[in-house]
This record gives C-alpha cells, structure tokens and sequence, in this order.
C-alpha cells in the first residue's frame, strides 16, 4: 500500500512536468499554480481512496468528484456552497466558460494572457489527465501507457505553434515520464523483498541490474536525440529550431522562406524585411490585382511596441475574417474622401509566414476559413494555426485620401484616450526629445506638428538614402541615425515614428509592399525587393494615416500623397527626343544610388540599427562542401581497407645472412663464408598476414568463414565450393592454407613462396564468380572493415560497462547505510 501511494505521487508529479510545453502559450505562471491545485487534489483523493480499499472504478469516481471540487474552488461563479461545493449554476457557469474557451482561442495569439475560460480548460485538461496517468500507473499497472495522455498535452502548443516549440520543456516532460517508469520498476522490485548477488552480498532496492542501467542509458539518449536532432540547421533552409531562434533574437533570414511561420507577435517583422531585401535573389512574393488606378501600399505587418532598442510586434487579436468587419465609411469625417475597391491576392510558395497581405480597412474578405482572424486596431489579417504559403483570396476595401485642410481640423487627443496612453510611450532619450521640441515649435495642430517632423526628412537637411550605414559612438540606435543621417526604410520609419510619438502624437511603423514596377494591366507582381516600412499616424476621427519619410528616389514604386508630398522631387524636365523617359526602358537609377537601388535595399535588421549588413552568401558552396563530406565519410572504409592490404602486402625475403669463418688455400691464407639461413619470426609473421588478407578477402565477397575450421580445411572448402573452375587461385588457396598451417602448429615455417602473388589469384577469381553488387560493395564499403568496426565498438561498449559496473560496486560498498548496518552487527 504504501508504494502505491508512492507511485501515485511520482503520478501526480510527473503530469504537472508533462505539463511544462504550456508555458510556451501563456504569458503568464498563473495556470501551473491552478493546475498544481488541482492535480493536488486528484492525488490526495486517490490515496485516500486506496486507503480505503475502494475498487477501481470507486477511485476514478473519487478523483473525478475531487476534480470538480478544485475547478468549483479555482473557478467559482457566485452561487457555490462554502465556496468549494458545486450547484447546478455551477454547471452551467463551468459551460460558459466553455464556450468562451472556443472564442478566446480563435482570437488570441501566442503567448495568451490569463483568462479565465483560457484558465479553466487548462486545468481541466491537465486535472483529467492526472486521472487518467493514476489509473494507468497505479490502478492498472500500466506506467508505459501513460505516456499516452501525457503526450496528448505536449500535443497542445504543437497544434498552436505553426513554428518549433521550445526543446526545455520538452525535456522536463520527458524526464517527468521517464521519472514514473523509474518509480514503478523500483515498486516492482520491492515486492519481491531483498535481493543478493551471486557472491551473497545484498544488493539496496536503487541499485540497478545491468538490464535496468542499459534501460535508463537508452531512455536518455533517446530524449537527448529526439531534443538535439530538429536543433540542427540544413544549409538554405530555416526550419531548423536553431534558426527560429535566431529570428527571435533580431536576425532572421526573413520572410518568404519556408518554414517562417508562426505565431505573428514572434516574429521580429525588421529582421524579416532586412532578410529579403539583403538576398542576391529576386523572388516572386504576391500577384495582386485590384480595380483602383493608383492603389497605395499593400500591407501585412504592424509594430507599435516602442522600446530602447527599437519597435517590436505585438500580439494581435481579432475575430475571424469571414465574418462582417467593421466599416471605415460609419467614422468618415468631413474633408476625408472614401471610395470602395475590390482586389485579389495570390501569395506564392515563397511566402511563407503567419499574416496575410492586404489593403488598409477591409471590408469584406473572402475565400479565408475561421483559422484566420482580422485586428481592426493594427488593420492585419493573421492566424496562429496556419500560414500565407499558397493562398489566394479576395477582399473588398476603403481607400481614404485625405486633404491638410482635414487633418489640421482634427482635435488633439485627450490624454486619457486609449490609443494615446498606448501609442505615444517613448523611451527618455534627451537629445530626440530637444530635437522634437525644436521641431515642433510654434505649431499649433497635430498635422503640423507631424509635417514639420516628416519634412525634417529631406536631402536639405543632409538625409540620403544610402546601401550602407555609417557607426555611431553614442550607444543609442535612434541617435546614431538622426547624427548620421543615412539610412534605409527602416530607419526612416522608426525615427519618424520615435519623434512623432515624442511629440505626444499616436505613431506606429507598418510594413508591406511597395507598388513595384512590374505591372500588367491591373495586376502587380511584388517580389522581395518591393518590401517596405512606412508610418503611420493616428488623428482623431480620421484613424491612421501614412506618412512615408523615406525619400522617394530609393524605393521603386513610391507613392505619395497631397497631406505628405515628395519634399525631394526634382524639377521636372523634358526628355531628349527618342529617349526613353522610364525606368522600366532605361534602366537608368531612380535616384544617386543607382539602378534598382530600393530593390537591392539591404536594411539592417532591427529599427535604427547602424551596422553594414551582408549580402546573403550563396548556398551552393554549403550544398558542395556537405555532397563532399559526405562521399570522404563513405570513402572511409575503402581507404581503411586499401591501407591494411597494403600494409599486409609489404612483405621482405624471409631470410638472414651470417658470416662464418673457413679455412682454404688462397694469398691471405684464408676467407670467409656467406650462411643464408631463414628468418622463422618473420615467415610466419608473412603467413599470419597473408592467411588475415584471405579471411578478409572471404568476407568482402560473401563466402563463408568457419572461424573453427583448420587453415587446410577452409582452404579445401573454399575451392571445392567457390574455385573449381579456376586452377591458379585453388593452388593459391591451397599454398595460403598451408602456409598458415606451417605457421601455426610447425617447427620450421613455409618460406620462400610467393603468397602475395597467390592472394592476388584468389581475389581475382573470387571477383570474377561475384555479382556487381558484392564486387561495388567490396570496393566501396567492404563488409570485412564494417565487421571489424562494430566488433570494435561492442568490445569497447562492454569494456565501458564492465568497469561502470566495477566503479558502481565499489562506491555501493561505501553506502553510508551499509556502514551503519556494520557499525550495529558490531
């Protein structure tokens, strides 16, 4: 009884560490407090239950009611009996937080915060699988199976995640169930009381057999491969973990690869459009067509999360898409003009990520499932279960134009409005905020105040827009920028947005496409050097309209507008006669920085970054270096093979020469005699050789080797069986055999006859009576090099538990219980 209550604990524990891959979707630690309560209460039930005695069926029953308890206690709804006790509008308040589980989950994106429907199907979830892992492990005695339900929690943030979820929490889950299967086989043991060794010594319950040890070594490196294989990176592609974690961290390869998906308040949006716009490729991105002669930017993305470093995503919300969104046209405001339009978008395979394209205030969408949601205050379509790869869609839009007149009439904001509290949150950085001052003073409106911000953006002011930043000294990003004053669409947007924000006005960065310069009647092709950063800024009644600082001359495709012109644009001249006078016929630069200077844009990754990014290297070196490795690694055991026949081949005379005295008739009276004589060691140490190269020989090409049978014998086999038809290679066989014969049992070895030559015969002859594929697999992977290898391998694995176990016994002698228990005998 009392290793089960044991078991039951080891239970309950190991549910709450198979509930560590939730951390990854709430904001917040709030649902493992609740679940531990609840799991708390399950397990206490069940001990109390089998303390009892009470049959199975009477435990799952106590547990489920201890269950209801806790969720009526975590969860109450008002109407409770001393607070813990269920009523039937328990029930029915259980049901509504249900239902707004299924809302919740549909429109928020990872990381949640905590509410409560959010919360209560957390802890039931978690709770009903404490019931179930009990059953399975102490009731049944069943601890594998558990793993079942346990799995069905991890499968949670799988379905959510659209990208890899964390490894960590998949380790502690995995050590929570290797934990249980642990408690239960120690249980298991228990009940058969003591155990001894063959020598009488008994052996302590924890103490492993070597079964038990070879389990536990295998269970490890299973965890640690199942962890360790999807961490490693395939060279051109990022579905790797170790890249999502990169983009995390602010540099990412970008979006249009695939495998980018995910949630989209983790996606660091500047890192993304730095990605593509750096790649030495053109990729075609989206096809959008659209019945508006002159549309502006197409765009997927919003940050608005101001912070030292620069903007960030935020998670958005939202209600699903195929259902009625709010209209532009209810808050019109007098000077704003406002026409509807319809547009079609097609994303290619290139584009992968967790926001879709599209034109600021729809409408209408269509041809999009539930999965995908709609924020009317960051104006994106998004989803945490799916991805932009492939879809194709349509949408209806407002297109709002604006006139100065309109925005100068708009009141400022109250300071205790929303979007003001929000949107205007801006790190203390003394020297923007004495700039901003300067700016804006003496202008008596926001659209002033914003113009006289956005005009500060111009070549007279020193701005360029150039491919390469220069380094600043002051640690800040935004100060280095506005020092320097040279920069991408990133930087442009973020600073624009920083003073705007500094002047108490709501601004925001957006991202999306320019219009490009491909186009084909309606439909625009966009491809990732048409992605662009702009800003945005929020005037009461009118919602947020675009300014884009960026000068006009660095991005194909600009737009500009009567409430935010071009402060750059050139005089206008005449073209020569015959001379083309676009960019698409000449070719010619659109600004200083020359052709396709915005398509080959290469931001630097987070908002004010002042580092000099890299053009992406090419793959195909990484693809050639892995293709080479991998033919030098299969080359391995040819070349093993070659070096031991060679070494094997070098054989000398076996033969020694002495000098002995004799006497004879010549003019010094005497001379001296040369004795050859043979050199025994060295005959046989030839033999040994040569009889190992034929064993070899024998294994390359399938042939049996009786490792029992005499030399005379496996030679007579081998050319009864395999050289019948071959004369040479059998007086071959038959002279190796010999040899080895002669060398091992003789006095005197076989010297003086030619093995290498009779090697040479038989492997010829066994060559010619093989197939293809045993004569390409003895040359390129010989089997005799495999089998030696794993032989090797498997002498050293039991060498390697042969002296864990020595180790083990030793330190298990010094058992402070052990010593204890000899202390008292004495």
């Amino acid at each position: 009884m009392i290793g089960q209550r044991n078991l039951g604990l080891v239970a309950a524990a190991a549910t709450l560490l198979a509930a560590a891959p939730l951390s990854a979707i709430f904001e917040r630690w709030t649902w493992l407090i609740q679940s531990a309560v609840a799991v708390a209460v399950v397990a206490g039930v069940a001990a109390l239950t089998r303390v009892l005695r009470a049959p199975l069926w009477g435990q799952v029953l106590g547990m489920l009611a201890g269950l209801a308890l806790a969720l009526t206690w975590l969860f109450p709804g008002g109407t409770e009996l001393l607070a813990f006790l269920p009523t039937p509008s328990t029930v029915t308040h259980f049901g509504d937080l249900l239902s707004g589980s299924v809302r919740d989950m549909r429109s928020y994106g990872v990381e949640v915060p905590d509410t409560d429907p959010l919360l209560f199907i957390t802890v039931l979830g978690v709770g009903g699988v404490a019931v179930v892992v009990d059953v399975l492990a102490v009731g049944l005695r069943r601890p594998a199976l558990a793993g079942l339900p346990m799995l069905a929690i991890y499968s949670v943030p799988v379905a959510v995640y659209v990208d890899s979820v964390p490894p960590a929490p998949f380790v502690v889950g995995a050590a929570g169930y290797l934990w249980l299967l642990v408690a239960d086989n120690v249980d298991r043991v228990r009940r058969f009381g003591r155990r001894f060794t063959g020598d009488g010594r008994d052996v302590d319950v924890w103490e492993a057999s070597p079964l038990a040890a070879a389990g536990r070594r295998l269970a490890v490196l299973g965890v640690a491969v199942a962890v360790l294989l999807p961490l490693l990176p395939v060279p051109g592609m990022t579905s790797g973990l170790l890249d999502n974690l990169g983009n995390s961290s602010g540099n990412g390869t970008g979006i249009g690869r695939p495998g980018q998906g995910g949630s989209p308040g983790r996606i660091d949006l500047f890192a993304a459009l730095s990605g593509q716009l750096n790649q030495s490729e053109v990729a075609d991105l989206v096809k959008v067509t659209t019945d508006e002669p002159d549309p502006f930017y197409l765009r997927f993305g919003v940050a608005d999360d101001l912070r030292p470093d620069g903007f960030r995503v935020r998670n958005p919300t939202g209600r699903p898409v195929n259902r009625d969104l709010p209209d532009p046209s209810e808050r019109a405001a007098r000077g704003v003009q406002q026409q509807r339009h319809q547009a079609t978008v097609e994303v290619t395979r290139n584009l992968t990520m967790p926001l879709l394209p599209v034109y600021a205030e729809p409408t209408r969408v269509e041809d999009l499932n539930g999965n995908w949601l709609y924020d009317s205050s960051l104006q994106v379509v998004f989803s945490n279960r799916e991805n932009s790869r492939s879809k194709r869609y349509s949408f209806e839009y407002v297109r709002s134009t604006y006139t100065p007149a309109a925005l100068r009439s708009a009141q400022p904001l109250p300071a205790d409005h929303p979007v003001r509290r929000q949107q205007t949150a801006t790190p203390a950085v003394p020297e923007v905020e004495e700039l901003v001052k300067r700016l804006i003073q003496g202008k008596g409106t926001d659209y002033d105040k914003v113009r006289a911000i956005y005009d500060y953006f111009s070549s007279d002011n020193g701005f360029s827009y150039r491919l390469s930043t220069e380094g600043g000294t002051s640690g800040q990003d935004i100060v280095d920028f506005l020092t320097n004053k040279v920069g991408f669409c990133q930087q442009y947007a973020a600073a624009m947005a920083w003073l705007v924000r500094a002047a108490g006005i709501p601004a925001r960065v957006a991202f999306g496409f320019t219009n490009g310069s491909n186009r084909s009647g309606d439909t625009y092709t966009l491809t990732n050097r048409n992605l662009h950063a702009w800003t945005e800024v929020y005037f009461d009644g009118m919602g947020w309209v675009p300014f884009d600082a960026t000068p006009a001359y660095g991005v194909t495709g600009s737009t500009r507008s009567a409430w935010a012109p071009d402060t750059d644009a050139p005089e206008p001249t005449a073209p020569d006669a015959g001379t083309p006078n676009t960019p698409e016929d000449t070719g010619a630069s659109a600004g200083p920085a020359g052709p396709d200077a915005a398509d080959r844009d290469a931001d630097s990754g987070l908002a004010l970054d002042s580092q000099t990014p890299a053009e992406q290297a090419p793959v195909w070196p990484w693809w050639a270096a892995g293709a080479l490795a991998v033919l030098l690694l299969l080359a391995v055991p040819a070349l093993r093979r070659m070096a031991l026949r060679r070494r094997r081949g070098r054989t000398a005379p076996a033969v020694a020469a002495t000098a002995a005295p004799e006497v004879g008739v010549g003019p010094s009276g005497g001379s001296r005699m040369v004795v050859v004589s043979a050199d025994a060691d060295r005959a046989r140490a030839d033999a040994h050789a040569a009889w190992d190269e034929l064993l070899d020989t024998l294994v390359d090409y399938r042939v049996l080797v009786d490792r029992t049978e005499t030399p005379r014998a496996t030679a007579e086999r081998l050319v009864r069986d395999t050289l019948t038809d071959h004369a040479d290679a059998s007086d071959g066989a038959r002279l190796l055999g010999r040899a080895e014969e002669r060398a091992r049992y003789a006095r005197d070895p076989l010297t003086g006859e030619p093995l290498t030559t009779a090697l040479r015969s038989v492997r010829g002859a066994l060559a010619a009576s093989a197939d293809r594929r045993t004569r390409l697999l003895a040359a390129i992977l010989p089997p005799s090099v495999l089998l030696r290898w794993r032989t090797a391998v498997a002498d050293a694995s039991a060498r390697m538990v042969t002296l864990a176990g020595r180790v083990r016994y030793r330190l298990f002698r010094w058992n402070p219980r052990r010593l204890l228990a000899d202390r008292a005998a004495r």
